[in-house]
């Protein structure tokens, strides 16, 4: 039975397999990008349980997860704790060197990220990562720095195109389904 996942190029399979750390922007990847102020000033954004759900999905088949942000914000803080993301790096400036000290201290080359975000200050985690992704709602040159973008919005879904494609590539999938199919651990 084909995977129910849409799948990037053929030519990224390869570099899929060897991923071992998944790392995303959070405005316009895990939310749609609108920011939310409520009068007291109180900062509220949304995130799709199904990202969150393959985020804990590649968690456990050892795929290391982080967050690269350049807003700080408690919500982001609070999500990333409720699905166990210990790298958590907000207000960051310049990404691809906060991406490049992770990897240093985590024993990971570049060429083993998959890294997803939608704007400007991605571009160079995109273009350094093992596999460069982007969303559709991205401006149309960031997404030319992608290798991948995805079929689904930021915020809608995507980073779990992401995660189930990961899962898919590394041979993960079939065990997964099979927790879900037969309650088998």
């Amino acid at each position: 039975m084909p995977p129910a996942t849409p799948t990037p190029a053929p030519h990224l399979i390869g570099r899929l397999r060897q991923v071992r750390l998944l790392a995303l922007d959070v405005d316009g990847v895990l939310t749609d990008g609108r920011l939310y102020f409520q009068a007291d000033g109180i900062e509220i954004k949304a995130f799709h349980t199904h990202d969150g759900h393959g985020i804990k999905l590649l968690q456990r088949a050892g795929i290391v997860t982080a967050l690269i942000t350049g807003r700080d914000s408690p919500m982001v803080s609070q999500r990333a704790a409720a699905l166990g993301i210990r790298h958590v790096h907000q207000g960051v400036a310049d990404k691809l060197d906060v991406l490049s000290e992770l990897c240093q201290r985590l024993d990971i080359g570049l060429e083993h990220v998959a890294y997803c975000g939608d704007d400007m200050p991605d571009i160079a985690a995109i273009r350094h990562a093992g596999v460069g992704i982007s969303v559709p709602g991205a401006p149309s040159y960031i997404r030319r720095h992608a290798d991948w973008v995805t079929a689904t919005p930021g915020g809608h879904g995507a980073v779990r195109e992401i995660c189930d494609t990961l899962l898919q590539a590394q041979g993960h999938w079939d065990a997964v389904l099979d927790i879900y199919l037969h309650g088998t651990r």
